[in-house]
């Protein structure tokens, strides 16, 4: 369901959805309960409350925040496999220019293979969720097919081929590390605890009674909407390949590797979507 709604809507539609829903909710709670029970707008029982809510919110912004920068890091740390998995081709691209001709040719048919297989199969079933290894597992298989089939005659060609050796070696560790971080969520206990931690402290705002409904609405929306904004971080972080936050591709297809998009406009256009 969340990589159905990360996928279909943008994140200012699901910003104003969660956080504009919060707010409505609470501050519609707050009214009816001081409808059904007046006497709150006495503020009798504000010092209990104040220090419940004052222990409780510290608690539950504590582990928002750990969670919230857990998830950052997550994206960071996936942005940078991507980026060093698409550099690390293009450096194997590179070092191929040393080869003979026909070697060269077909080193660079298989990477291109490669990088469209991840772009245009593997991109679009990390979105959905359901990463597949197996995806791209032929065309990375060529390219060390294609490498050790080749035997390097001179010092020069020895040199770069070890060269792309070892940097094909890294791009399979960093495309396991990518699919594996296409499958990571927020553990379940954890998305109880955020979740769930703000069915129990915007409702503790209602009881916190003020003479003027107005401030104590006012009270009542800010803490929502503080809640509501960081909710929505929790949500749009957790999937680091859905949604407008979300991983892109364009790193295949820049630089170096841009040569195996150029024979093929529109399929490079559908990819980078």
């Amino acid at each position: 369901m969340s990589l159905w709604l990360l996928n279909h809507f943008s994140t200012f539609t699901l910003a104003l959805a969660t956080v504009g829903g919060t707010v409505v909710l609470a501050v519609v709670g707050s009214v009816l309960l001081r409808r059904r029970y007046p006497s709150l707008a006495g503020g009798e029982h504000n010092d209990m409350v104040g220090v419940t809510l004052g222990m409780f919110g510290a608690i539950y912004g504590i582990i928002l925040a750990f969670v919230i920068v857990t998830l950052w890091t997550q994206l960071d740390s996936t942005q940078t496999i991507v980026a060093t998995e698409a550099t690390d081709v293009a450096l194997i691209s590179r070092d191929a220019a040393a080869f003979p001709p026909p070697v060269r040719a077909r080193v660079d048919d298989a990477l291109g293979g490669y990088v469209h297989a991840v772009v245009e199969d593997q991109w679009p079933r990390m979105r959905a969720g359901r990463p597949s290894y197996g995806a791209t597992a032929d065309r990375l298989q060529g390219v060390f097919d294609t490498l050790q089939a080749y035997e390097p005659k001179t010092a020069r060609e020895e040199v770069f081929y070890e060269q792309a050796v070892d940097r094909l070696n890294d791009v399979a560790g960093q495309r396991r590390a990518r699919l594996t971080m296409a499958e990571q969520e927020l553990p379940p206990l954890l998305q109880i605890l955020a979740f769930g931690g703000a069915l129990v402290l915007i409702p503790l705002t209602f009881l916190y009674g003020m003479r003027r409904l107005r401030i104590q609405l006012l009270f009542v929306g800010s803490v929502a909407a503080l809640v509501g904004f960081s909710l929505l971080l929790v949500f749009v972080l957790d999937r680091p390949f859905a949604g407008d936050l979300s991983v892109s591709p364009v790193p295949y297809q820049q630089g170096a590797l841009a040569r195996y998009w150029d024979a093929d406009p529109h399929t490079a256009a559908a990819g980078g979507g």
